[in-house]
C-alpha cells in the first residue's frame, strides 16, 4: 500500500514541474538551535557559500537577492514571532549580544562581556559609544529598558514571545499578575549602563540578549509614532548592520547597508533584495536564471522534486537544526479533547516513510519533541513509528470514552506549502487506511493561517518551532501555558511545576532529569503528534560567501559578500 502511494508522489513530483504548485509559508520559530552538521558535506558538494576564501569584492555589484517566500507578519521585535519576521529583523536590528558565524555569542551592542555578579543574578552591560540608530540617535540603555518593558506592559497584546523575558525578575508578574513595570528587573542606569536582574540563574541568559524579542527599541521615535514598525520609512529606525529600505508588502523588502552601524567596514553586502515568491518551483527557475542566488534553507525551501537530481550533482547542503515539525492537535474540542485519541493518530503516522520518500533531506523521525541535536535521547523516542496495531487500540478506547461508534469527518490544515500539502495528503492517507477516518485538507496562507491557528477555529493544524537558543527548556515552554505559541490549548499542573522547578535547579544534570520528566508528561498526553526533526536543506551560487545556515535555523547576511 505504501508503494502504492508513493509512486503516487512520484506522478505528483512530475506533475509539479509542469504546473504551478501553491505553496509558501514559514516554519516557527521560531525562531524558526542545534549541533551543525562536519564541514565535510559541504566541502564534497562543492560548496562556497559558507566558505570564506578571502575577501575580494573588487568591483563587484554587492547585490544578493533571496527568496523570504511570504509577507512578514511583523517587523516589530517585541511583536514577531515566526522565521520570516525574524529572517528580516536579524539584520536590521542587533541587541546587547550576537550569535556569531561559529555559533558563539559575542558583544554587539554591549561593547564587552557584562560584569555578572557572584550569585548570578545581576549582569551590569555597558552600551558601546559608538552605537548609533539609523537615524543619528545614540543607542542608549533606555532604549533596551523601554523595548523590554513594552513588551512585558499587558496593554500590549500581541507579544506572544514575552515568555522569553520571564528569566528576568518580576517580568511574568508583570505580564501576568498584576505586577509594577517598576518592579521588573531591567534598568537603565544612565545612559549606557544597563543593570539586568534574574530571578534565578540563568546559564542561556546572554544567548536570549542575541534574540530579537531582546532588541532595542528607539524610545523617542516609538513614544512619537506607536505604528513606527507597520512600513519602511523614516519611522523605521533600527541599529543593525543593515536599514529597511523598501518594503512592497506582499511582494518584496529590500534593505541597504547601514553606513552608520558601528561594525560597518565589516558589512560588504550594499544591498539584499529579500522577494516574496510563494511558489517553490518558480523560486528554483529564478535561481537557475539568475535572478535569485540562494533557493532553500533557511528563508525558503527546495522543491521535493529537484532534491535527488541537487543532491545528485552535489550542489545540495544538508545540515543539522534543531527544530521539529509537528501537527497540533486542538485540544478544547472533540475529539482530540480525548487521550486516547490523540494517541491513536499519532501512532498511526509512517514518519520514515515521509523522510524516505517525501522530504528526502536526511530529515530524522521525530517521537519525541526536543531534538536530538540537544537530546541525545530523542533519537529513540516514546513511542514506535507507525504502530498501526497500538493505535487501532487507542482509538477503539477513545471512541468508547466519547461514546462514539466512529470519527465524524476531521479536517487537517496547513499553511501553504508544496510540501506541507504533499505531507498531508500521506497523513490524510494513513489516517484513512489506519483509522478508517475521513479526513479533509484545507490551507491558507502564512499569516491567515497564524490567526485560525490562534483563534483555535482547526482541529489538526502543522506547526514547527526552530530552537530560539540552544537549550530544551525552549521546546518545553511552548506548552506551558495556554495562548501564545501554544496553539493545542493544552496544559498541565505538573508540567507547569516541573518547568519552574527547572529554572532554580543549578546543576546541570538534576536539571535536565527535571525536563526530561516534563517531557514524559507532555509525550504522555500527545498534545501534538511530533512529525520530523529538521534540517537546513539548501543550494546557493558559487559566488556568493561567506553567509553560514545556523543550527538554530537562522542567518546572517553581515559578514557575507559576492565575489564574481
Amino acid at each position: 500500500m505504501w508503494k502504492k502511494w508513493s509512486l503516487l508522489l512520484v506522478l505528483l513530483f512530475a506533475l509539479g514541474l509542469v504546473l504551478a504548485a501553491c505553496n509558501g509559508g514559514d516554519d516557527e520559530a521560531n525562531g524558526e538551535s542545534g549541533d551543525k552538521e562536519t564541514e565535510e558535506k559541504s566541502e564534497e558538494s562543492g560548496d562556497s557559500a559558507t566558505k570564506d576564501e578571502g575577501e575580494d569584492t573588487g568591483d563587484v555589484e554587492q547585490v544578493l537577492n533571496v527568496n523570504i517566500k511570504s509577507e512578514p507578519p511583523s517587523l516589530h521585535p517585541g511583536l514577531a514571532t515566526d522565521t520570516t519576521s525574524g529572517a528580516v529583523l536579524d539584520q536590521v536590528f542587533e541587541g546587547l549580544m550576537r550569535i556569531n558565524q561559529e555559533g558563539v555569542v559575542e558583544p554587539a551592542m554591549a561593547a564587552a562581556e557584562p560584569e555578572i555578579s557572584e550569585d548570578l543574578l545581576t549582569y551590569t552591560f555597558t552600551i558601546r559609544d559608538d552605537a548609533n540608530w539609523s537615524n543619528g540617535d545614540p543607542v542608549t540603555a533606555h532604549d533596551f529598558e523601554f523595548a523590554w518593558k513594552w513588551v512585558l506592559d499587558p496593554a500590549n497584546a500581541d507579544t506572544d514571545y514575552a515568555y522569553q523575558l520571564y528569566v528576568i525578575k518580576g517580568a511574568q508578574a508583570a505580564k501576568e499578575d498584576g505586577g509594577s513595570l517598576d518592579e521588573v528587573g531591567v534598568k537603565a542606569l544612565d545612559d549606557k549602563t544597563l543593570e539586568v536582574t534574574l530571578a534565578q540563574p540563568t546559564p542561556y541568559f546572554l544567548d536570549l540578549t542575541a534574540f530579537y524579542t531582546y532588541y532595542p527599541v528607539n524610545k523617542a521615535v516609538a513614544e512619537a509614532n506607536p505604528d513606527w514598525a507597520l512600513e519602511a520609512g523614516d519611522n523605521y529606525v533600527s541599529n543593525g548592520p543593515f536599514v529597511l529600505d523598501t518594503w512592497e508588502h506582499k511582494n518584496k523588502v529590500v534593505i541597504k547597508k547601514n553606513t552608520g552601524y558601528w561594525d560597518a567596514d565589516t558589512v560588504k553586502l550594499e544591498t539584499i533584495n529579500m522577494l516574496m515568491v510563494d511558489n517553490e518551483d518558480t523560486a528554483l527557475q529564478m535561481y537557475e536564471s539568475g535572478d535569485l542566488d540562494w533557493v532553500g534553507s533557511p528563508t525558503d525551501s527546495v522543491p521535493l522534486a529537484a532534491i535527488p537530481s541537487l543532491k545528485e550533482d552535489g550542489s545540495l547542503n544538508i545540515t543539522a537544526l534543531a527544530g521539529v515539525y509537528y501537527y497540533a492537535f486542538n485540544t478544547e474540542a472533540e475529539p482530540f479533547n480525548n487521550e486516547n485519541i490523540r494517541k491513536a493518530f499519532a501512532l498511526a503516522i509512517n514518519r520514515q516513510g515521509i523522510v524516505e520518500n517525501i522530504t528526502k533531506g536526511e530529515q530524522q523521525p521525530a517521537m519525541a519533541l526536543v531534538p536530538p541535536s540537544i537530546w541525545e535521547e530523542s533519537n529513540e523516542g516514546y513511542f514506535a513509528d507507525n504502530d498501526v496495531e497500538t493505535a487501532k487500540e487507542y482509538l477503539e478506547a477513545g471512541l468508547e470514552e466519547l461514546g462514539l461508534e466512529e470519527l465524524p469527518p476531521l479536517k487537517l490544515s496547513y499553511n501553504t506549502s508544496e510540501a506541507h500539502g504533499v505531507i498531508a495528503q500521506a497523513v490524510q492517507d494513513m489516517w484513512s487506511k489506519n483509522l478508517g477516518v475521513e479526513v479533509e485538507l484545507g490551507n491558507e496562507e502564512w499569516n491567515v493561517y497564524l490567526d485560525s491557528m490562534g483563534s483555535g477555529n482547526f482541529q489538526v493544524g502543522r506547526m514547527g518551532w526552530l530552537a530560539d537558543f540552544n537549550d530544551a527548556i525552549n521546546f518545553l515552554e511552548i506548552f506551558n501555558t495556554v495562548g501564545g505559541n501554544n496553539y493545542t490549548n493544552w496544559e498541565d499542573a505538573e508540567y507547569q511545576e516541573l518547568l519552574a522547578q527547572s529554572r532554580t535547579e543549578t546543576d546541570p544534570a538534576a536539571r535536565k532529569e527535571v525536563l526530561r520528566e516534563a517531557e514524559a508528561i507532555f509525550m504522555d498526553a500527545l498534545p501534538i503528534a511530533p512529525i520530523y526533526f529538521y534540517t537546513n536543506v539548501w543550494t546557493a551560487k558559487d559566488y556568493v560567501k561567506n553567509v553560514e545556515v545556523s543550527g538554530l535555523g537562522g542567518v546572517q547576511y553581515k559578514w557575507g559578500y559576492i565575489e564574481k
